[in-house]
């Protein structure tokens, strides 16, 4: 491990279980170390709180970060983290002691000289730049020893709203993206942040909290990710706190709370001040009503089975992969395409929904296990290419974690092909909500996301739901003369959801009116008008400003995906992004914040840059995304990141192999009879996942059934060869412990489809 140590030390980071860590502070913790070797301090980002206040459909989220060099040496700090891909970023200020220094906005390359011209006459200065909408980087220099730098960064966004219920969410952690190999992503060390090994924290926790004003009754209010307490002081407010305040950053908030009725009317917010006027329309879609006829699909299923999604993540994808298949109409045809490192599709070509299709489909995805890169460009184009050629429409479901760094390249493919609709599923704990949200939004789909304790089932019946009866299509706005300038989005999205059609825009001067939206719903014409008036002057509401130029900061980057991809956005588009970034004090691409304390300069010395390193996300393999056992991660996470700042996989070599340990074997007299691997039938091989089939009996091993029947007779028949079920999910699966000698015979029986390991339960 010393060459390890040599590298570690290099990139300012070493595992706590070193010597030299343990010697100088608790397990657990991350030491920065200089390149002799020598403990400087722990990791110099101690905490960050986040303050979210929600008012109706707008939310206000102030998040700090607090800085400390506890080394006896000058550092300049870089910590790569996220926000939310909608937030409008419009603030940044930094503080050292007592003095508080405004950010002021940039271009991006002005903003790098102001700050690099800091470093150099010794002057604390903080740089916070965009890599995409939902990756930032903080960059922290001539921090003396000792001394303390807060970053408080603030940003608003709308909050999502479906079906009488609101969804805050709150990202944590940077997932680890993977390079296609060709190296085709030219930023890809500034995405990368260093993972803390295992055996270590990642040295700063993190506090939150949400106060909403919901303007009506709060009916019920919960958090599936967290432990959280609430505080009700009235029916339509509450306050909501990490019930941990010094929580490890792995995973997102996610805060979800129904509001009194399952509606809200339509709305119309307006803001007129000196920047002009802007409004937001939210247009409540129309009851879900029957088709009278339901109209067969073409469905292909993607299925990320890289090594990043290995153990939880992946199982979460069988689950809910397994219950939309058997969701499928008769009349229906669909394939089966997985990718990881390679591309595999199942058919030559969509199938007919049969049960037997069906079947064979459900076992070669169940025997699917994580590893590899995640090469996402090839499975897109094998699942949407084919729609090109089509005289009718194809329905693409992905199901992935969206770890690439060539996100925005992936969604200009996806734009290319209008003759599919994509659907999305994120499946994990701290997804890509960029990429996924992008897929479905240029493929006029919808979103789901799967945490890995939620409900595969729920998910699935939504899909069927979405796909089968849209709530309303082909939807069009007439303005009837209001006058209202650049409308977004400018073809309004299909509905298939309970979620509100959001349009904002500008308005040059009074007046008043109605609004006309026309549609489809499940075929039929469907009108609705809404009165709107456009004041002379009105004062409140001003992030509507923001939230519109986000909105068109958004629409001019999906005009050039590929270009964005490669920092060769056509001009044009680029200087427009700019100049609203720097009008409206808006983070982009091409613009950053930066401030820089000149009152005072930091003596001389060497200046030693330390990389915040990060928690892994919450459920993600360290041996999936490195391809190590926990021995070698140490040196995998270090040649990660130093393949990072050149391009290429992430998929490592492979460890020396260590011996497992011995089986726990039943009495011989006991196991005469069994049944072994060796003998099995194709039939019943095709039913165990490989990892099972090599066991000798006598082997006791946790496992996971996949039924076709779940009925109490099924489960006795199960009982009675041995399994002893722990527990039972939807989905027609049971958990239990089982001889590996009798998996045959399990495996044999008809209400069986596949038998894979139990890898538990993800802990909460």
């Amino acid at each position: 491990m010393v060459a390890a140590a040599a590298i570690l030390a290099g990139i300012g980071l070493i595992s706590a279980s070193s010597p030299a860590a343990r010697s100088a502070h608790g397990a657990g913790e991350l030491a920065v170390i200089d390149r002799d070797g020598q403990v400087m301090g722990l990791c110099p980002l101690r905490n960050t709180s986040v303050e979210a206040a929600i008012s109706g459909p707008i939310a206000r989220v102030t998040v700090t970060q607090n800085f400390e060099n506890t080394s006896s040496g000058k550092i300049e700090a870089i910590y790569t983290f996220p926000l939310p891909n909608k937030a409008a970023v419009d603030d940044m200020t930094m503080t050292i002691g007592d003095r508080v220094v405004k950010g002021t906005i940039k271009r991006r390359e002005e903003a790098r000289e102001m700050f690099e011209r800091a470093r150099r006459q010794g002057q604390v200065a903080a740089l916070l730049d965009q890599e995409r909408p939902n990756i930032f980087t903080q960059a922290v220099t001539n921090i003396v020893p000792g001394a303390r730098v807060k970053i408080v960064i603030s940003y608003v966004e709308t909050v999502p709203y479906e079906a009488g219920k609101y969804a805050f969410s709150f990202p944590m952690v940077v997932g680890p993206r993977y390079t296609p190999r060709g190296g085709q992503v030219s930023d890809a060390a500034r995405i990368a942040p260093p993972i803390a090994p295992p055996s270590t924290r990642a040295g700063h926790d993190i506090s939150l909290k949400v106060a909403i004003d919901a303007g009506v009754q709060i009916d019920s209010l919960a958090s599936s990710s967290h432990a959280v307490d609430v505080d009700r002081p009235s029916g339509s407010r509450a306050v909501v706190k990490l019930k941990n305040q010094n929580e490890i950053p792995n995973r997102d908030f996610i805060l979800e709370y129904d509001v009194a009725g399952r509606t809200v009317a339509d709305a119309v917010l307006t803001h007129r001040g000196a920047r002009g006027g802007y409004f937001m329309l939210m247009l409540q879609p129309p009851e879900r009503i029957v088709a009278s006829e339901v109209i067969p699909k073409e469905l292909v299923f993607v299925v990320d089975t890289s090594g990043s999604m290995s153990g939880f993540p992946i199982e979460k994808s069988k689950e809910v992969i397994k219950l939309a298949m058997d969701g499928l109409n008769p009349r229906d045809t669909f394939n089966l395409i997985t990718f990881a490192g390679d591309t595999h599709v199942l058919f030559p070509r969509p199938v007919p929904a049969t049960p037997d299709n069906v079947r064979q489909a459900q076992q070669f995805m169940l025997s699917r296990r994580g590893g590899g890169g995640t090469e996402m460009m090839k499975a897109i184009r094998a699942a949407l290419d084919p729609s090109d050629q089509q005289d009718h429409v194809r329905v693409v479901c992905f199901l992935t974690d969206g770890y690439v760094g060539n996100d925005m390249e992936v969604v200009g493919e996806v734009k290319k092909h209008p003759k599919a609709r994509v659907f999305a599923f994120g499946i994990g704990s701290s997804v890509n909500r960029f990429l996924l949200d992008k897929m479905a939004e240029e493929g006029r789909g919808e979103v789901e996301y799967v945490g890995l304790g939620d409900d595969g089932s729920a998910a699935a019946r939504r899909f069927h739901e979405r796909v089968r009866n849209p709530l309303l299509t082909d939807i069009a706005v007439e303005w009837n003369g209001l006058p209202v300038t650049d409308v977004m989005p400018s073809r309004p999205p299909d509905l298939f959801a309970a979620k509100p059609l959001v349009i904002v825009g500008r308005y040059d001067r009074p007046g008043q009116g109605r609004v006309r939206i026309r549609g489809k719903r499940a075929g039929q014409e469907w009108v609705r008008e809404v009165s709107v008036r456009l004041p002379d002057s009105e004062p409140a509401h001003d992030v509507l400003a923001t939230l519109w130029a986000r909105t068109r900061i958004e629409d001019l980057m999906s005009e050039d995906w590929n270009g964005a991809q490669h920092s060769q956005m056509r001009g044009d588009l680029r200087e427009s992004i700019t100049q609203l970034g720097l009008q409206f004090r808006l983070m982009t691409q091409f613009t950053s914040f930066v401030a820089v304390e000149e009152s005072t300069a930091a003596s001389g010395g060497v200046l030693t840059r330390v990389e915040v390193p990060v928690e892994l996300p919450h459920g993600v393999s360290h041996e999936g995304i490195f391809g190590a056992t926990v021995a070698f991660e140490a040196d995998a996470k270090v040649e990660f990141k130093a393949r990072a700042q050149i391009g290429g996989s992430w998929r490592l070599k492979t460890p020396p192999s260590s011996a497992p340990p011995p089986p726990v074997r039943a009495p011989a007299d006991e196991l005469r009879h069994m049944p072994q691997p060796s003998s099995l039938s194709k039939d019943v091989t095709a039913k165990l996942d490989p990892q099972l089939q090599n066991l000798p009996a006598g082997t006791m091993v946790e496992i996971k059934v996949w039924l076709t029947d779940d009925s109490p007779a099924a489960i006795a028949r199960l009982t009675q060869l041995g399994l002893s079920i722990t527990r039972q999910a939807a989905g027609k699966i049971v958990y239990g412990r089982l001889d590996a000698g009798l998996l045959a015979a399990l495996a044999g029986q008809d209400a069986v489809l596949f038998v894979s390991k139990d890898i538990g339960q993800p802990a909460r």
